[in-house]
């Protein structure tokens, strides 16, 4: 019985000895998509040269280090004009913030609204705080008491005082047409 038992133990360390468990780690590297730090609440405003030019709120925010870019989930962003005061709030479900620049992506039902009741309206919206421009390359919408105007592109300050479009349509002012559109094309 020695014999067998002595043979089935060396058999069994044979087969053991056999198995391949692969390459140990030394080190534990993170995911690149795992963020560095997870905040909730999160508020931090962005200035230029200064000048404070508007306040980022989000309910959650993912800072990855490496790329200094922030991931944020329902967003709020709030700009200032040059004397400080409110010009306009946009409101999104996500956003992109780059640390480096200021400048941030507004993702998904995107609305802008100045304190005088204009409202813009989009699914996609960057903001470049070194020229305080918003712009899209998507359709968008924009009212106001006295207008409506849809259109495929624009490129504006966050005051709405100077705006460029590509493809404007919609009535502006009282039933004025846009230049190139027939009544039938602004309802």
């Amino acid at each position: 019985m020695r014999r067998g038992t002595a043979l089935a133990a060396l058999a069994l360390a044979a087969v053991l000895g056999c198995e391949d468990t692969g390459a140990r780690p030394t080190t534990i590297v993170a995911a690149s998509d795992s963020a560095d730090q997870v905040l909730e609440g999160f508020s931090h405003y962005v200035t230029n040269e200064g000048v404070r030019r508007s306040r980022v709120e989000a309910d959650t925010a993912y800072f990855y280090e490496n790329t200094q870019i922030t991931e944020l989930r329902k967003v709020k962003v709030t700009f200032y004009d040059i004397k400080g005061a409110e010009s306009s709030t946009l409101t999104s479900r996500t956003g992109t913030y780059r640390w480096q620049d200021g400048a941030m992506e507004a993702d998904g039902n995107v609305v802008v609204v100045s304190p005088d009741g204009r409202r813009l309206a989009t699914e996609r919206l960057r903001y470049d705080n070194a020229t305080n421009t918003i712009s899209t390359d998507q359709p968008f919408t924009f009212d106001d008491t006295s207008q409506h105007l849809k259109g495929k592109s624009f490129r504006s300050d966050p005051d709405f005082r100077n705006v460029v479009t590509d493809q404007p349509s919609g009535v502006a002012g009282k039933g004025i047409l846009l230049p190139g559109q027939t009544r039938e094309d602004s309802q």
